[in-house]
Order: C-alpha cells, then sequence, then structure tokens
C-alpha cells in the first residue's frame, strides 16, 4: 500500500468519490481485513482496478487507517464517559496534544457550543476515571473547567451497506 499522507505530512487536493469508491469505503468500514479479491468480487471491479482506488483512498487521506472495533467492556475498560472541557481561547493545539497522550483516550473534537471540546474516555473503572479527571485533565494550566458525563451503555454504529 501506498506511503500514508499523515507520513507526508502534504494532503493532495480532494477528488470527488463515485459510487464504487462509496461502496468501497463501506465494505472496509464493515470489515478492515477485507481481502482485495473480496473487495474487487463485491464492487464488479478488477483486483488492480480495486488496489488501485484503495490505494489512492489512502493517499488522498479518505482512508486514514485500518484498526479493530473494540468492546471496551470485554477489553477491561468498562468505564466510558464522554468530559467537557472549556479551555483558554487559542489553546486547542497545546491542549489536543495533551489530551493525545492521556491513557483510555478514544476520541477528541474541538466542538462549538457551551464548551470547547469533548472527549471521550474509556478506563478500567470509576476510581480510574476520577483519578484521569481530577489529576491529569483538571492539572492541565489551559483547561478552565471539565464535566463529565458517565456512559451507561454504548454501541458503534455499523455502517449501512
Amino acid at each position: 500500500m501506498a506511503e500514508r499522507p499523515e507520513e507526508t505530512g502534504v494532503l493532495p487536493p480532494a477528488r470527488p468519490l463515485d459510487a464504487i469508491d462509496q461502496d468501497i469505503l463501506r465494505m472496509l468500514q464493515a470489515d478492515g481485513r477485507a481481502s482485495i479479491r473480496s473487495v474487487a468480487e463485491r464492487v464488479h471491479v478488477s483486483r488492480a482496478n480495486a488496489y488501485a482506488r484503495i490505494n489512492r483512498l489512502v493517499e488522498d487521506g479518505v482512508i486514514r487507517g485500518f484498526g479493530a472495533r473494540v468492546d471496551h467492556e470485554r477489553a477491561g475498560q468498562g468505564t466510558s464517559a464522554y468530559i467537557t472541557l472549556k479551555i483558554v481561547q487559542n489553546s486547542w493545539r497545546t491542549v489536543r496534544e495533551q489530551l493525545r497522550e492521556l491513557p483510555g483516550a478514544s476520541h477528541i473534537a474541538l466542538v462549538g457550543g457551551d464548551f470547547d471540546v469533548l472527549l471521550l474516555i474509556h478506563t478500567p473503572d470509576n476510581r480510574a476515571l476520577r483519578e484521569l479527571v481530577l489529576t491529569r485533565l483538571q492539572a492541565i494550566p489551559e483547561v478552565l473547567s471539565t464535566r463529565t458525563l458517565l456512559v451507561f451503555e454504548e454501541e458503534d454504529l455499523e455502517p449501512q451497506g
């Protein structure tokens, strides 16, 4: 496969995706381990065409990587929470770098509204979550306040296809 765009730091201009590209994306979202052959058969193109299209989607930054969908509870991360943060104006890049280092952080978003950042975190238990919020998050100088929303139940939505 091609070198990933984040490795080079340069993304090419976005190209429009056709129906076959969309089908390939849906298929890979459902099964990131799908073989080139199975992708080609499902979208009715040659293996060479499927390989070239997937390569282009990676090169263009449309596909950012391949991974596993994890059941966090079964993986020993039974407590999940969304944490909202209010941060010092213009400190997003600094805060983002520090949030990336948090154990169990799985999603970070800069948002508009009553708070600035939304963080999804997975921890082994409530004690670990409390420690993370009180000792790690609130120790970041640019974090003005936090609010923790405990997740009672969650479900990853499967791609429609």
